[in-house]
C-alpha cells in the first residue's frame, strides 16, 4: 500500500505538471482555431468581458489523463469503463465546443443527451455483466440485491430484476452527472474545483475499498491532477474555459466511478453541487411554465448569487467550500458503512 502510495501521488504530479507545460502551446493552438467563447447575450452582463477566451480546454485535459493512465499502466477492468466514458463524451463535447466557437449554434440538446444515453447504455451493461451488479450498495444497510428473474414474454428470454435495477440506475447517473457538471461550468474555476474535490472523494473510497482498487484509485489520481493543472489557467480570469468537451466527460467518468466503487448512492451528497445546479434549472423551468413566474433570479443557482451582488470569486470559493465539505461527509459516510471484521 506504501508503495502504491507513492505511485500515486507520482501519477498525480506528472498530470500536473503535463497540463501546466502543454497548455501554454495548446491555447495558442486553440486560438489558431479560432476557438473563442462566444457568450450568451441573455447570461449576466458581466460575462460579456469573456468573450473570445479559447475553449475546448477539456481535449487537453482528456488527453493527459489517457496518456498518463497510459504510462502507468492503469488500465484493467475497473478503468476501462471510466476511460472508455472520458473519450468518447469528450469526443461530442469537443465537436459541441468547436461548433459553438465557429458558429454559435452547437450540437442540439436531444441530440447530446441521446448521444450521452447510448454511451451510458454500453457502459452500464458492461459493468453489470463484468462485476455481476445485481443491486446497489446502502450506506449502513449493505448490498441490497436480487437475482430473482422475470420472463420476457413470447421469446422466455430471463432477465434478471437486480441486474435491470442497476442498469437503469446507472444510466440515470452518467447522464445526469454529465449534464449536472456542464451546468456548473458558468464561472472560472467552478466546476474544476468541485469535481476536484469530488475525485478526491472517490479516490480515498477506491483505495478503502474491500477489496482495494489501485488502478481507479491511481485514475482518480491522474484526474485530479490534470484538473489542477487546467485550473492554474482557468482560474478567474479565466486564460482558457472547460468547455463541454471537459465538463460533460469528467461528469460522465465521475458517475462511472462512483458506479465502480459500489458508492453511486452517495454521489448526490458527494456531489452536491451539482446536483443543486440540475435542480435549480429544473425548478426554475417548471416554475415559469406552471406559474409563469420565476424563483430564482437567473437559473442555474450561481447566476442567482451573482445577479444577487457576489463577486464571481466569492461564489467559486464558497461552492467549494460546500464541494469540499460533501466530499468529506461522504468519505465518512463510506467509512462508517464498511463491515466490520
Amino acid at each position: 500500500m506504501k508503495e502504491h502510495g507513492v505511485e500515486f501521488i507520482q501519477g498525480l504530479l506528472l498530470a500536473f505538471a503535463c497540463m501546466v507545460i502543454l497548455m501554454p502551446a495548446f491555447l495558442r493552438f486553440l486560438r489558431w482555431l479560432g476557438m473563442g467563447k462566444q457568450i450568451r447575450e441573455d447570461g449576466p452582463g458581466t460575462h460579456l468581458v469573456k468573450q473570445g477566451t479559447p475553449t475546448m480546454g477539456g481535449v487537453l485535459i482528456v488527453a493527459v489523463v489517457l496518456g498518463v493512465s497510459y504510462v502507468f499502466s492503469a488500465y484493467d477492468a475497473s478503468t476501462y469503463s471510466p476511460l472508455f466514458v472520458l473519450a468518447l463524451v469528450g469526443a461530442l463535447g469537443a465537436v459541441d465546443d468547436y461548433l459553438n466557437a465557429r458558429t454559435g449554434i452547437g450540437i442540439r440538446g436531444r441530440q447530446k443527451i441521446l448521444w450521452q444515453v447510448i454511451v451510458a447504455v454500453v457502459v452500464a451493461v458492461y459493468i453489470q455483466n463484468h462485476f455481476d451488479f445485481n443491486g446497489v450498495r446502502v450506506p449502513f444497510i449493505g448490498d441490497v440485491q436480487t437475482a430473482a428473474t422475470v420472463t420476457i414474454p413470447f421469446i422466455g428470454y430471463h432477465l434478471g430484476i437486480g441486474a435491470v435495477a442497476f442498469i437503469v440506475l446507472a444510466i440515470i447517473a452518467i447522464v445526469g452527472a454529465s449534464n449536472g457538471v456542464n451546468l456548473t461550468d458558468g464561472l472560472d474555476g467552478l466546476a474544476g474545483g468541485t469535481l476536484v474535490f469530488a475525485f478526491i472523494s472517490y479516490l480515498i473510497i477506491a483505495l478503502l475499498n474491500q477489496p482495494a482498487q489501485p488502478n481507479l484509485t491511481m485514475v482518480n489520481a491522474i484526474v485530479v491532477g490534470a484538473i489542477l493543472g487546467f485550473l492554474w489557467f482557468n482560474v478567474h480570469p479565466a486564460q482558457v474555459f472547460m468547455g463541454d468537451s471537459g465538463s460533460l466527460s469528467l461528469g460522465g467518468m465521475l458517475a462511472v466511478v462512483a458506479l465502480i466503487t459500489g458508492q453511486v448512492l452517495i454521489l448526490p451528497l458527494i456531489g452536491i453541487i451539482f446536483v443543486l445546479e440540475v435542480a435549480s434549472d429544473f425548478i426554475q423551468v417548471a416554475s415559469y411554465k406552471i406559474r409563469h413566474k420565476r424563483v430564482f433570479r437567473m437559473a442555474p443557482l450561481h447566476h442567482h448569487f451573482e445577479l444577487g451582488g457576489w463577486d464571481e470569486e466569492k461564489i467559486t470559493m464558497r461552492f467549494w467550500i460546500v464541494g469540499a465539505l460533501a466530499g468529506m461527509l461522504g468519505v465518512t459516510l463510506f467509512v462508517a458503512s464498511i463491515p466490520k471484521p
